[in-house]
Formats: C-alpha cells, sequence, structure tokens
C-alpha cells in the first residue's frame, strides 16, 4: 500500500508579500480555489493509497489541521517538527512512524507546494514507479524540462530498466548555457523533489550513510506522544538532528536510485514569474486576480487583496497588494524577493512573519486601527468555536457584536451578546468568547490600556489558542 507523505514545511519567503513565515504559500491559494496544500491532497485521488501523513512545523500545526478539516480528508498523523531540519529527517520520521505502526508501506513523498497541471500523468508516473520500488529501489521523479531553467538542480539518466532509468548523476544549478546544453540532449530531467521507495529501504540506506539522522530521528519518534491528530516529537532529541535534504543524504550515495520521468505540466512554484507562468493568463498576458484595471500592460502578474490596483503603459511587472505590504517587482528581479524578506526580519517588523489577517483555530482577528494607547481589531469567530479563557493584566476589552451572537465568558458570568449589542471586559477579569450560531460572528474589538501587545495574556483553561 502506498502511504503519501505530505511534507508542508517552508517559509516560501521569495513569494512575500502573499507568504509569510507563519502562512506560507502551501496555505494559500495561488494556483485555484484550493490551497497548495489542499490541490496536494485532491491530487491523490486517483492512487490507492492509505490516510496521509503530513509533517510541518509546530507553529504551522492549526493550519494544516484546518484545511484538512476543510477537504473532509483523514490523516495517520500529522508530525509537529520543533524546528526545521530539511528533507532527509523529515521523511525518516515518516518512516519511523509507518514502522511503528506495524507496516512497512511504500512512502510516496511529496512537497504540499509544487503545482501539477496534469493529474492524469503524475497518476502515470506514480504508478510506473510503485514495482521498482517494490523491489527495493528508491525511485526519484524526475520533470521533463521544456526550457533551460538555471533555477532547478538535474538529475541525468543512465541505463533503461523497465519504466526508469538508472540515475546517473545529480547536478546542482546550472548557468544557462550549460542548461541549454542538458536541454538538447534530452538526457536529463529537473530534479522535482518527489520519491517513492520502501520505509525500511530508505532506513537501511540512512543507516548506511548518515546513521547521525537515524539516530536522532529514532530518539525523536522513541519520545514522541499522541495529542488528537498531532504527533508530537522528543524536542531535544529531534533539535539535535543534523540539517540536511534527502538527495545529499541519501540519493546521491545508493547505488539503487532511480529516476521515472514525468512530464505533468510541473512546477515548484518558487517564484512570481513561476507562479504567472503556470497561471491563465488575458489576451495581453496579464494574471489578475482581484479589483484590477489595466491599461496598455503586458505581461504582468498583478494581485490585489484589499483595494483597486491599476496600472498603465508598464510591462513584465510583478505588483502584489495585502492589507499591510505592497510590492512591485520586475517580473525578472523576483529572485531577489527573499533580500527584501531579509531587510525586514533584520529590522524586526511583523510584515515578515504575518499578515494583518491573522488566523487561529477558532476563527481569524484582523486590525483596524492602532494607536498608543487603543488597538480596533475584527474578530471573526467559526459556529461552534471559542477562545481560550484568559485575563489581561494592562488593557481592558469592550466588545460590540456587528454580526451573529456572542456566548460571553465575563469573570464569574455567562451571558449571550446579540447584533447591535456590546460588553465591556475589566482589566483583570477572566474572559472568553464562544459561537454558539450556526453562522460566523463578527465583533469589533477596542483594546485600551498602556501595554497592548499580544503577550499580555494569561490563559487560565487552553482550548486550542488564544491570541
Amino acid at each position: 500500500m502506498i502511504l503519501p507523505v505530505i511534507m508542508a514545511g517552508g517559509s516560501g519567503s521569495r513569494l512575500w508579500p502573499l507568504s509569510r513565515s507563519l502562512f506560507p504559500k502551501q496555505f494559500i491559494s495561488l494556483a485555484s480555489d484550493l490551497t497548495m496544500l489542499q490541490e496536494t491532497l485532491k491530487r491523490l485521488d486517483g492512487i490507492e493509497h492509505s490516510s496521509p501523513v503530513l509533517i510541518c512545523n509546530d507553529e504551522h500545526r492549526f493550519l494544516v489541521a484546518e484545511q484538512l478539516r476543510q477537504q473532509a480528508v483523514e490523516c495517520s498523523g500529522i508530525i509537529l517538527e520543533p524546528a526545521g531540519r530539511n528533507t532527509a529527517p523529515a521523511i525518516a520520521l515518516a518512516a519511523l512512524q509507518a514502522i511503528k505502526t506495524g507496516d512497512d508501506p511504500l512512502l510516496l513523498v511529496l512537497a504540499a507546494d509544487h503545482v501539477i497541471q496534469d493529474t492524469s500523468a503524475f497518476i502515470d508516473s506514480v504508478q510506473k514507479a510503485v514495482e521498482p520500488a517494490q523491489n527495493g529501489n528508491l525511485v526519484t521523479f524526475g520533470i521533463v524540462p521544456t526550457k533551460p531553467e538555471t533555477g532547478y538542480g538535474y538529475i541525468k539518466q543512465g541505463e533503461k530498466k523497465g519504466n526508469a532509468y538508472q540515475v546517473a548523476e545529480f547536478v546542482e544549478k546550472p548557468n544557462l548555457d550549460t542548461a541549454k546544453s542538458y536541454l538538447g540532449s534530452g538526457e536529463y530531467y529537473w530534479n522535482s523533489g518527489m520519491f517513492l521507495f520502501q520505509a525500511s529501504r530508505y532506513l537501511e540506506e540512512l543507516k548506511i550513510h548518515r546513521p547521525d539522522i537515524l539516530e536522532s530521528c529514532e530518539l525523536a519518534i522513541n519520545g514522541s506522544r499522541r495529542d488528537l491528530d498531532f504527533i508530537r516529537l522528543d524536542e531535544e532529541a529531534f533539535l539535535a538532528c543534523p540539517d540536511e535534504s534527502v538527495d545529499y543524504a541519501v540519493m546521491e550515495k545508493t547505488n539503487d536510485a532511480l529516476v521515472v520521468p514525468m512530464d505533468a505540466g510541473w512546477s515548484d512554484v518558487g517564484s512570481f514569474s513561476a507562479l504567472w507562468e503556470v497561471s491563465e493568463k488575458n489576451e495581453q498576458g496579464n494574471v489578475i486576480q482581484g479589483d484590477v484595471l489595466t491599461e496598455q500592460t503586458q505581461g504582468c502578474y498583478i494581485y490585489s487583496q484589499n483595494k483597486l490596483v491599476s496600472t498603465v503603459g508598464v510591462e513584465n511587472l510583478v505588483v502584489i497588494e495585502t492589507k499591510d505590504a505592497v510590492l512591485v517587482a520586475g517580473k525578472d528581479k523576483v529572485q531577489d524577493v527573499k533580500s527584501i524578506v531579509n531587510a525586514l526580519k533584520k529590522e524586526g517588523r511583523s510584515e515578515a512573519q504575518q499578515h494583518r489577517e491573522v488566523y487561529r483555530p477558532w476563527g481569524s482577528h484582523d486590525e483596524i486601527v492602532q494607536g498608543n494607547r487603543y488597538h480596533v481589531k475584527h474578530l471573526r469567530v467559526k459556529p461552534g468555536e471559542k477562545t481560550a479563557l484568559q485575563l489581561h493584566h494592562h488593557r481592558a476589552e469592550h466588545w460590540i457584536v456587528v454580526e451573529g451572537t456572542a456566548r460571553v465568558t465575563n469573570a464569574d458570568k455567562t451571558y449571550l451578546v446579540s447584533e447591535n449589542e456590546s460588553t465591556y471586559i475589566p482589566l483583570g477579569s477572566p474572559h472568553r468568547i464562544e459561537n454558539p450560531g450556526k453562522v460566523d460572528l463578527h465583533l469589533i474589538e477596542v483594546r485600551s490600556g498602556n501595554y497592548l501587545e499580544e503577550d499580555d495574556i494569561v490563559r487560565i483553561e487552553e482550548y486550542g489558542v488564544g491570541y
């Protein structure tokens, strides 16, 4: 049986300001109405498989769980990494967890942030890889190149082995002339970072080539505990694990690496220019999302989240508008967006980490206006959800319900607050908001006090997470 292993880590900094470290690209709808993670899960429908395992950063756990819930996808577990340690340890965790349950499945390792336009071709390549994987080979999927790409690593094919080829060589990202020669030879594929191999075979190879990684992962899994669908690792053991990719740790060293070609309209969407390439364009070659007006504009990617964006007389630009940031870049310079993110991090600015609207398991909160002694926020609470019971030492809060009905806990009282009604939460009073209704609850929160930051919070009773 195939066990899909979905790696949902990473920050996607080259897609800032759409992608932030606390809300990266795999959780965003970029190429369709579904998020990239949801598209990855949907892609599995044509393959006979067991419930997938997902691997993500601890800080993204509720985003993963919520997106699974939206698609009604059952999973075998969500493995939470306390810190990123690259793909070799991540895959080892999935393999060890599978074997811990008494199985030794074929692991179909996929990234949550890839676009694949031809699902049938994807499924066909996976099916061709099953037999060689069952025979003990470690199969990677090589993307049939469509242009001399310098942003990807390459795989050179060797001797033909049924539906696969022996891997002759893994090659680093080439310069343009070398990439052109690879494309002309017909012997090279883009390295997709997708794999199919038996759990035990991967661990055998890891033990030979990187026993230090295997030992750390074994300790992390042996000391793990279940928390609902989450698998919490032994943090100390995993933090001691080396940071290494599966290519360097295993695939470049094993004698049993095979490559199966895949021609499925694949992209890792590593930049806005890559996103422009895989998106539907109008007659002027523009990709337009949101409230956008253009005049004499060609070859652009324009995204509006919150405001009207208009362009006149421009070509080959990327224009991204979100609630708290605007990016304008030449389409040929988008690889350098990461430099902006690094500058924001250096200055300690929140725009590098999260959007103005912050998502929580119970809903979301969005800042409207901020002053020295006041904050005004819009809160949305999903039906049947509630925040943690909490109190604040430095601020009081006013809540005004604008849509729906709130059940409010305020000190020793619990009461309902309906539309156009409000309530006051004094400083130091334990409180909670709950939505007992069938539709989203919307309210305006006005904070006032001498310290209004998010860390002024004491959780009395944990329910998911407060804010």
